[in-house]
């Protein structure tokens, strides 16, 4: 490099790690994803996540299976089923990035999601047979959001019987389709956040943000079973999980084509995008060993702003894995460990 060049500067995040080297530095960034541009003649290792926009008509299955022919590569997996009637963000998971499934699961979630009063159905959506029929014309806008009220916040859902959910080894929806109906047990799900944003009678819109384990068919269901009327989904978008959002999410032909083309690398997130809620810190050669080693290593201890898990980058911006601190012996104890890309 000439004398007049400017040299290369590092990431703001990467340049506050470094400043304070060994010490915990609350909720930093992941390094984000560069521009599309053919992959180098030695192809990086197929491990990161994807942001794909579920089509409408495929199961979150026929995605995953897509995107493993695509890639060439069995180690495939999703962080949060959509029904098949569903469109939106759905994260997709390759090689190591598998082992962030459950953190990224865990992420809040919002949809947009279309109902339409007087018809209940035994699924709950519009893919069921409708089981009873009112007329809504006699309900207002007002009464709407009156009952709305009774889904914010912390409340117990019970799941429908057309789930994924599993009683003595069956899934519901195998018991459901066969006609048989068996107790659910409530669970408590938050929903932080629930507007009527649409309303456009008999039908209405929803936008919301609900916690892990949130049927949005349940609260349309539900919601009519309150009015009186009865109620069922017509349409659902998921338009986030945590930060990936519907609007930078990749249309399922498109992530197929770079992967068939060499491109791929452009439309992966990094595996550590999945962690940006938690803490991080930066370390030294030896304590990057000692790490990889599974060893507990000394460095500063956790501020009462540190999440659980602290993410962990070598010198070089480089993402090492997660650590938890051991209060008894005041070290930094390797949770998840990931290896050096390349």
């Amino acid at each position: 490099m000439s004398s007049d060049e400017d040299p290369i500067s590092m990431p703001d995040w990467m340049q506050r790690l470094n400043e304070d080297r060994d010490s915990v530095i609350p909720l930093m960034p992941a390094p984000r994803r560069a521009e599309p541009e053919p992959a180098a003649a030695k192809e990086p290792v197929r491990s990161g996540i994807l942001n794909i926009d579920k089509p409408a008509g495929q199961t979150s299955h026929d995605v995953v299976q897509a995107v493993r022919r695509a890639a060439g590569i069995r180690r495939v997996g999703h962080a949060g089923t959509l029904d098949p009637m569903a469109t939106g963000v759905l994260v997709v998971c390759l090689g190591s990035a598998t082992r962030v499934i459950e953190e990224i699961q865990a992420l809040p979630k919002t949809y947009r999601a279309r109902l339409r009063l007087g018809e209940a159905t035994e699924t709950y959506d519009r893919e069921g047979e409708i089981l009873e029929r009112h007329d809504p014309s006699g309900l207002v806008r007002d009464q709407v959001e009156a009952a709305l009220q009774a889904y914010r916040g912390v409340i117990a859902q019970v799941p429908p019987m057309y789930s994924a959910l599993r009683h003595e080894g069956r899934r519901l929806y195998e018991l459901a389709r066969e006609g048989i109906e068996v107790e659910r047990e409530a669970r408590e799900v938050t929903v932080s956040r629930l507007e009527l944003v649409a309303w456009e009678p008999p039908e209405l819109e929803l936008d919301m943000t609900v916690s892990k384990g949130t049927y949005v068919r349940s609260i349309a269901h539900d919601l009519g079973q309150d009015l009186g009327v009865g109620a069922h989904l017509v349409a659902l978008e998921r338009s986030a999980i945590g930060h990936f959002e519907v609007a930078e999410a990749e249309r399922l032909p498109r992530v197929v084509e770079a992967f068939l083309e060499g491109w791929w690398p452009a439309l992966m997130h990094p595996l550590d995008a999945a962690l940006v809620r938690h803490s991080a810190m930066i370390v030294d050669a030896d304590r990057e060993t000692a790490m990889r080693l599974g060893q507990q290593f000394e460095a500063a201890a956790p501020d009462g702003r540190t999440t659980e898990l602290v993410r962990v980058y070598d010198a070089e911006g480089l993402f090492v894995g997660l650590v938890s601190w051991d209060a008894l012996h005041e070290r930094w104890q390797p949770a998840k460990v990931f290896p050096r890309p390349g």
